[in-house]
């Protein structure tokens, strides 16, 4: 018997194998599919290498911002192989050390389970005091959409693999993948058309900031807000999608239809009702939210298979501290104790520290907000990029900060020093004591701050 097996090597399952084996050799991994993670491989860094390129060039394209007149012709037919070579890159770091890895902890094939303490693999039965599932998850589209358009609808797993930047896109979404993916895209020459199923773009609960990032946002990009296709076909080379808008029927023809509409769980290949014949609806399995157990058995599930902070270095911190669970069972500490951070590669950056508007409306928090704009931020201005605002959240009576919403350039660096700031349990006080260098981004931050002080102080 095992002292622990982890089921699914992405980032969650390979962290977890990391941190085992510095406490023991009696451990198991196995996994269906490339021994790397969805991150390196169809997320978070193919994804940033395309945003970089059309960020690059919507700044030469926008030079006349800062001064400047540029007249050069940009090709950019080698941007989808910089792409897949970059993502090789990262991949190939993954596998080189997973290939150092004894092949005896080693199993590739899916697992399912045939009890609490077994699972099957390969027709072959493997037990375990505990288990580790990170089995990650996969993008979710129409399948009747899929039979009618085949290769011509894709997923952010297929976009990467495109040859050459198509000539034009229709995405299904308006969440981080969609808007990051779609934005890139526009940037990038192709004319892109975003079909939403409702108002709200990116994952900012703020609607101050929602207001603002949904004018920004569509006004380079085609957002369809409340509408989505009634029909799809494909012809040859392309799809044609019908929709109803302002009372009329129109019709659209584009090379790819991208569905970015969320994602689904892998925990549906390992038959959880041999564990407890209550486990049913996988929407509703009895994982504590904090430490991550499957009810009362020794099965706990982190990263990305049951989560909703779909984040790379979450998943990584729960698969490191699962093991100590598993190891200690039953004696089991909370996972989750980072404080939360979430950033959207967009432009203008979108990013949620802490505490988020809704989550602490929804729990009647007694807390003010503190606002800055930065249309006429001074570092903002000197950059060319002066759009967005940032909203702070303090509680009135403690003083300290809870949470933050950016929609600003540079949001993922402001944001990590709010994170932190929470996490020292800092108060506006402590904060505003601080040193902020002018001119910088970081200088808006303490004017949302003060804006929050003065509502303080009058209170």
């Amino acid at each position: 018997m095992y002292d622990i097996i982890i089921i699914g090597a992405g980032t969650a399952g390979i962290s977890a194998y990391k941190e085992a084996i510095k406490h023991t050799q009696n451990i198991l991994i196995i996994n269906e599919g490339p021994w790397d993670t969805t991150c390196a491989r169809v997320g978070c860094m193919p994804s940033k290498v395309l945003i970089s390129a059309a960020n690059r060039m919507h700044d030469i394209q926008t030079a006349d911002k800062v001064g400047l007149s540029v007249t050069s012709k940009i090709d950019t037919s080698k941007v989808m192989q910089h792409v897949r070579t970059l993502r090789d890159h990262f991949t190939q770091a993954t596998l080189k050390d997973v290939n150092t890895w004894k092949k005896e902890h080693k199993i590739s094939g899916q697992a399912h389970f045939i009890n609490s303490n077994t699972v099957s693999v390969n027709g072959k039965e493997y037990q375990a005091k505990s288990f580790i599932v990170a089995v990650g998850s996969t993008p979710t589209f129409d399948t009747q959409w899929k039979d009618a358009l085949d290769d011509r609808l894709i997923t952010s797993d297929q976009i990467f693999e495109l040859e050459q930047l198509p000539q034009s896109l229709a995405v299904i979404g308006s969440g981080v993948i969609a808007i990051e993916l779609a934005q890139a895209m526009q940037r990038l020459g192709v004319k892109t058309t975003v079909f939403a199923r409702s108002r709200k773009v990116g994952a900012l609960t703020s609607p101050n900031l929602q207001k603002i990032a949904q004018h920004e946002i569509s006004q380079s990009l085609d957002i369809k807000f409340e509408i989505l296709p009634t029909q799809v076909k494909r012809s040859k080379h392309s799809v044609s999608l019908t929709f109803q808008e302002d009372n009329q029927t129109q019709c659209i023809e584009t090379e790819y239809l991208l569905v970015a509409t969320g994602r689904k769980s892998y925990l549906d290949t390992l038959q959880l009702l041999n564990v407890d014949q209550e486990f049913t609806d996988l929407k509703k399995l009895p994982i504590h939210p904090k430490n991550k157990q499957l009810g009362n058995s020794p099965i706990f599930i982190v990263g990305d298979a049951h989560t909703n902070t779909p984040i790379q270095h979450e998943a990584a911190y729960e698969g490191r501290g699962a093991v100590h669970n598993c190891l200690n069972y039953p004696a089991i500490k909370s996972l989750k104790t980072l404080t939360p951070l979430s950033i959207v590669f967009s432009s203008p950056e979108m990013a949620t520290v802490g505490q988020s508007f809704k989550q602490l409306t929804d729990t009647k928090t007694d807390f003010i907000t503190g606002s800055i704009s930065y249309e006429k931020q001074g570092r903002a201005l000197v950059l060319g990029k002066n759009s967005g605002a940032v909203d702070i959240y303090i509680d009135k009576a403690s003083r300290k900060l809870l949470g933050a919403e950016l929609l600003v350039e540079s949001a993922e660096h402001m944001a990590h020093l709010l994170a932190w700031m929470i996490s020292e349990d800092l108060t506006i006080d402590e904060i505003l004591n601080k040193p902020f260098y002018h001119p910088t981004l970081e200088e808006g931050l303490r004017s949302a701050l003060k804006h929050a002080r003065r509502q303080l102080n009058e209170i």
